[in-house]
């Protein structure tokens, strides 16, 4: 039987990393060419206080970065995404009033970088998270305790643990995707036994991302997230701010017409719906549900070729079902459980850190998500249908 589920390593993925990059930003060197665009990176809380960011950025020189796309590694290409794509967001969201354009010097970049990286020209989760963080001591684990974000925007101690959180959560579903792929083979050789103790230790995994997941509090405050955090990361489709989008100067092809595209959410992370594909959680077809249909786009490509092919072979429900034991029911729906709690987790998160904030400003509407769509709807319907689908 030929099957679509390669092993983990074919998708770029690892039990000991999940879905963050291979690599560490922080030990990846950009060639000369891009110094002076690495350097306002890097100066990019200073620039920012300033008041007037978009000035400074305005004159860093527009970068023809064919060559070095040809030559240079993906772990080089994808800390270069990095960088652009904090300029671009910086130069949007930086004042008080958003651009009706970004410059040429900006735009022409971060779009070759994102065609060669088969995504969209602005911040995805991929550069925020997976690909922007890096251990202190490389000996040690990837723990909060031991993980710093690479790049940022104002800085800060809320800033970076409300990314380096995410950043452990990914570390630690490596295993959880690991075990994914054991539970597709065990269940479609009929092996009873192993799918209940895979099962078990996914629930473990699925503790101790929940666990991580509680911590958020601790650093990251919901004023200070709501007010200095959250304004940057807003993409340009469905926000009164930018209204039909943001135009990319120089970029022939889309013609001078503006561009709308979802800003980076937590909603284009991989792990919920790889699990939601393992364990056979459908969504009722509605407008939210093709909203996420929309974001599966954002993905890295080898990212949304993993959760396609866990979709298409995943026959883990129907085993569980018809093996019948109440022991296999206990164990799949303890997994089911456990995602529904994160569900709950990050629900509860949205309406302390955003509906409960009573400040609104241009561009960071409490009722509407980063990626544009009504993000309290979305996750109380989509919390409550996995709820829902125990056996």
């Amino acid at each position: 039987m030929v099957t679509a589920l390669k092993p983990l390593s074919h998708y770029g993925l690892s039990a000991e990393r999940g879905f963050l990059s291979s690599f560490e930003a922080d030990g990846v060197q950009l060639p000369p060419l891009l110094e002076p665009m690495a350097e306002a990176a890097g100066s990019l809380s200073g620039l920012l206080t300033t008041g007037r960011v978009r000035h400074w950025l305005s004159a860093l020189p527009l970068l023809d970065l064919r060559q070095f796309i040809a030559e240079a590694d993906e772990a080089q290409v994808r800390v270069a995404m990095v960088r652009y794509s904090f300029l671009v967001q910086a130069y949007v969201w930086g004042e008080k009033e958003p651009p009706a354009a970004l410059p040429a010097n900006l735009a022409v970049p971060i779009v070759a970088l994102a065609d060669a990286l088969g995504q969209h020209p602005l911040l995805p989760y991929s550069a925020y998270v997976l690909d922007n963080w890096s251990r202190i001591d490389k000996g040690g684990p990837i723990a909060l305790d031991n993980i710093r974000m690479v790049q940022n925007f104002l800085g800060g101690q809320d800033e970076n643990w409300f990314v380096l959180v995410h950043v452990a959560i990914e570390a630690q579903a490596g295993q959880a995707l690991d075990h994914g792929v054991q539970l597709v083979e065990a269940s479609a050789a009929g092996d009873a036994r192993k799918v209940i103790g895979l099962l078990i230790e996914m629930n473990g995994v699925w503790e101790r991302i929940n666990a991580l997941f509680d911590r958020m509090p601790e650093r990251c405050d919901p004023y200070i997230y709501f007010q200095r955090v959250r304004p940057y990361i807003h993409g340009w489709k469905n926000n009164p701010a930018l209204g039909a989008g943001l135009i990319y100067e120089g970029v022939e092809r889309f013609s001078g017409k503006p561009q709308a595209f979802c800003g980076q959410t937590g909603s284009q992370s991989s792990i919920v719906p790889a699990m939601d594909a393992l364990f056979g959680v459908t969504h009722e077809n509605d407008a939210l549900r093709e909203f996420l249909k929309e974001l599966h786009a954002y993905r890295p490509p080898l990212h949304r070729r993993f959760i396609e092919d866990m979709a298409l072979d995943s026959t883990l429900r129907a085993f569980c079902v018809a093996e019948g034991s109440a022991e296999i029911k206990a164990a799949f729906n303890a997994c089911v459980e456990q995602i529904a709690r994160f569900r709950t987790r990050h629900l509860e998160y949205a309406a302390s850190y955003i509906n409960k904030q009573a400040a609104a400003s241009a561009g960071n509407d409490t009722d509407v998500g980063t990626g544009g769509t009504p993000f309290m709807r979305y996750l109380k319907k989509h919390r409550d249908e996995n709820r829902a689908q125990t056996i």
